[in-house]
Formats: structure tokens, C-alpha cells, sequence
């Protein structure tokens, strides 16, 4: 087997994969679950009763949406730029009260899938076709080096779905810094952060009975068996989440029933598991005003405003430089 720096990687995913397995303990990362397959399985998710996040995020959008929008306006018009698109289904209540209210804006959404982004396009065309879009594939990191680009207006960044949770503080703080660094003074970020509550109702969300999650998680090993060419048993498997209460800290994991040896054609590569041996693919981290006004003030940020429902389960919070 060759060690890391005798391979020439074809691909990011590729590289991430090798560097995840070849680890103690293995990780991989959930940004590449989001294939075709696994945008669609993240639908279904997000339609799920037990995952509260989309519908009370929702309300607080359609309960908020024209003081939001005046929020968002500027004489000389506004780039509304979007980390993590998806459907853009939450995003359009505030798009449709910035048409009604005749706000010059374009709209900029950003999506590592491109599947996902050339749905959404077709469906503003359907449903908003007066609305300015002009999709942007890529990372978030990968697209916060053109942020600065766009200085001529106000920019309004916008992170909805707690995407944000999927970082760790240090990466979240490191994430923000950037963001805060392509900020003007004029500039806002807006952002969804999923708090703290009953954990029972946190393990409920990442744990669903019917196993949408679970096959949502397992789509990782689909794909390094289809892109990769290994051959990883999805029965052999279990989806595992778990959450602690004390930090907030939401983890899923895929444990290996068996004792099993893995081949990765590939990336020429044996991944052997013990029996019950895991790999991390996914952190969701749940937060408080406190959590969260000590990130603010770690990247250079202040809160100017937040929204929440009526539960407080979920909060969504205005940033602008310092």
C-alpha cells in the first residue's frame, strides 16, 4: 500500500477520503454526502416531523419577513449571497418580500452540488422569475476569497439551516473571522443557529425511526463505492448519533458490526475495521445566546438583531463588523 505522498489524488473528495480512513480514529466528511442521491435524501429529512429545525426556522422567516427584508435594503441595491443554498425553499419568503417591497437586489446562492443549485435556479425561474439569481458552485471556504469581490453595495450574507453546526467553535470562529474579514461596515450577515433544548428531542431529530438518516449517512460509502471503486458493505454498518447535553455537541457516526476489511481500488488502499469500530461523519452543534455572543466577539462580530420562535428552539441572529 502506498503512503499518502506517493498518490496523485483525481479529486478533493478523493484526497479527504484518503486522509479520513487512513486515520485513528476514521472520519469522513458529511460535505460530500450531498450528492444527487444524497440532496434528495436531505429533502426528505428536512420534511420529517422529528427534524424541527426547517419548520421553526420557517416561521421565524414567514413571522419576520417584512422587517427582515427592511433590514436587508439599501438605496444602491444589495448582493444577497447565500452559504449552502439547498432549495432555497426557507430563502424565497424573504425574496418574495423584497420583490413586493421593490428592493433592488440580486440574489447569489452558493452550493457545493450543483444539482441542487441548477434545481433551484429552475424553480426561481417557475415560481420568482423577477428575481435576479446567479448561482455560485463551491465550498464555503472556497467562496469566501471572492466575497471581498463584491464591494461595490451592501452585501447580505446569508447561512440559514444552522449550517454553521456542522463546525466545530474553533472552525466556526476561524469561519466567521472570514466572513467578518470580507464584511464592510455597511455589510450583514445573517444566520440560523439551531439552540439548546431537551436532548431527547436533539437525538429524536438525527435518529428517525423510518432511517432517512440513516441511509442520508450511508450515502457516503455509496459514493466512495461508485466514485472510488471500493467495496463497502452498507449492511455491515449502524448509524450511531449521540449528543451531550454539556457541550452541545450533536455526533453521527457508522460503526462496523463486523470485523471487515475494506479495498478502495482506487486510492489502492485496505481500511481495516475492528468489530465496532466507528467513523465520524457528522458534528451538530446546538448553541446559546451566550455560545453565541462569544463567537460574535472571537471573529470580530456584534449581534445587531435575532429572531426565534415561539419555543425558542431555534434562533437566527444579525451580525455586523465591529
Amino acid at each position: 500500500m502506498k503512503n499518502e505522498s506517493q498518490i496523485t489524488f483525481q479529486s478533493a473528495f478523493a484526497e479527504d477520503t484518503y486522509k479520513g480512513l487512513s486515520s485513528y480514529p476514521k472520519f469522513l466528511y458529511s460535505k460530500y454526502i450531498y450528492d444527487e442521491k444524497g440532496d434528495k435524501l436531505f429533502q426528505q429529512i428536512m420534511d420529517m416531523p422529528e427534524y424541527y429545525l426547517t419548520s421553526c426556522e420557517f416561521d421565524i422567516l414567514e413571522m419576520n419577513a417584512p422587517e427582515i427584508a427592511d433590514s436587508f435594503q439599501h438605496p444602491e441595491g444589495v448582493d444577497l449571497i447565500e452559504l449552502g443554498a439547498g432549495d432555497g425553499k426557507k430563502t424565497k419568503v424573504i425574496l418574495k418580500e423584497l420583490l413586493k417591497k421593490e428592493y433592488d437586489f440580486q440574489y447569489l446562492p452558493v452550493d457545493i452540488s450543483q444539482h441542487a443549485l441548477d434545481d433551484l435556479q429552475q424553480s426561481l425561474k417557475k415560481e420568482l422569475p423577477a428575481v435576479k439569481v446567479k448561482p455560485q458552485q463551491g465550498t464555503y471556504f472556497k467562496t469566501l476569497e471572492k466575497l471581498s469581490e463584491y464591494n461595490s453595495r451592501k452585501k447580505v450574507i446569508l447561512v440559514l439551516g444552522s449550517n454553521i453546526g456542522n463546525l466545530s467553535h474553533k472552525e466556526a470562529v476561524n469561519f466567521l473571522k472570514n466572513i467578518q474579514t470580507a464584511m464592510s461596515k455597511e455589510d450583514m450577515l445573517f444566520m440560523g443557529f439551531d439552540q439548546k433544548k431537551d436532548p431527547q428531542v436533539i437525538l429524536n431529530a438525527y435518529n428517525d425511526e423510518s432511517g432517512i438518516t440513516a441511509a442520508f449517512n450511508k450515502n457516503l460509502l455509496e459514493r466512495i463505492n461508485r466514485e472510488l471503486e471500493a467495496n463497502f458493505k452498507l449492511d455491515a454498518f449502524r448509524h450511531w448519533e449521540t449528543y451531550d447535553p454539556e457541550t452541545g455537541t450533536a455526533k453521527s457516526f457508522l460503526v462496523s458490526e463486523t470485523a471487515q476489511t475494506v479495498r478502495i481500488k482506487s486510492l489502492e488502499l485496505e481500511v481495516k475495521f475492528d468489530k465496532w469500530e466507528s467513523i465520524h461523519t457528522e458534528i451538530s452543534q446546538k448553541y446559546d445566546d451566550h455560545i453565541v455572543q462569544w463567537l460574535a466577539d472571537n471573529a470580530g462580530l456584534v449581534i445587531e438583531n435575532d429572531f426565534h420562535d415561539a419555543a425558542n428552539c431555534y434562533k437566527n441572529y444579525i451580525f455586523r463588523r465591529k
